[in-house]
């Protein structure tokens, strides 16, 4: 492809990011979904709900200026078929996160569900709503050696049926940490003190993608320990979310776990751009 990609390694997604802002949501023991949502609430798409709609985004095949990204409207997943090749496309992979990563056992999740957080804080996994066409998750870690402890990874890329759903998806994120600041992720897993930080394309250094977050906590495991290192980015390209969640392990600087997920990231917002960008 000729024409320029998301820029990598770029701004909102670098090491450092600032993470002094409001609260934000969290993950499902291994990731929080692109696009997961609170038990009980149901999107516009699936409930006929009145809400006004978050910011607009691009109108199908504008290009979003500045991103140099020109969705095609005859590329954009219409069917659960198309949707299931896309996100297996886009979601990361090992070698994205750089050397030495390897899958972990399972290393993908199950189409048909995703994480979603209750009304106690704690993570459950749920059938996919009707406005998401297919997530997927995939497991990898960088081994314990030498007296270090594994930094776990796991990446998602999941398909809407719309912009507007993806959209209010990321949206939801950054409301679940406000009501859930302290997280249940999985048995024998949680974090604390989540802070999150959001941004649109060309506000705070993201150069990479329509809309960003990122997330840090605390980290507490009865395998691992803690508190450890923890961090999360979710972006969002079209009707497209990608996602990725670190921890961080004894022995580990926060650089390691930060590195891998913004190489991870990016190298998914490239992927999504090459499948729904317009022909030149």
């Amino acid at each position: 492809m000729s024409r320029r990609r998301v820029r990598l390694g770029v701004g909102i997604l670098s090491a450092g990011l600032l993470l002094a802002g409001c609260s934000g949501g969290g993950g499902d023991g291994t990731a929080k979904p692109t696009g997961s949502g609170s038990t009980g609430s149901k999107s516009p798409a699936a409930s006929g709900d009145t809400r006004s709609s978050p910011t607009p985004g691009p109108t199908p095949g504008a290009s979003t200026a500045g991103l140099d990204f020109s969705p095609d409207p005859g590329r954009a997943p219409k069917t659960r078929a198309e949707a299931v090749r896309l996100a297996g496309t886009v979601a990361g992979t090992p070698g994205d996160l750089g050397p030495g990563f390897v899958r972990r056992s399972p290393y993908e999740s199950g189409p048909g569900d995703w994480p979603v957080l209750d009304a106690n804080c704690v993570w459950q996994r749920e059938p996919l709503p009707a406005t998401v066409l297919s997530t997927l998750t995939r497991y990898m870690e960088l081994p314990a050696e030498d007296g270090k402890g594994p930094i776990r990874v796991a990446a998602v890329a999941t398909v809407h049926r719309s912009v507007t759903d993806a959209e209010w998806e990321m949206a939801e994120s950054l409301e679940e940490g406000l009501r859930c600041p302290d997280q249940q992720l999985r048995q024998g897993e949680r974090i604390t003190g989540l802070l999150s930080q959001g941004a649109v394309f060309g506000l705070m250094g993201n150069f990479t993608s329509e809309d960003t977050l990122s997330e840090s906590a605390k980290y507490y495991s009865d395998e691992l320990g803690g508190p450890r290192y923890y961090y999360w980015v979710q972006s969002r390209l079209g009707q497209v979310t990608v996602a990725a969640v670190g921890k961080g392990a004894k022995g580990r600087a926060d650089e390691e776990v930060n590195t891998a997920l913004v190489q991870g990231v990016n190298q998914m917002l490239s992927r999504a751009q090459t499948e729904l960008e317009a022909p030149e």
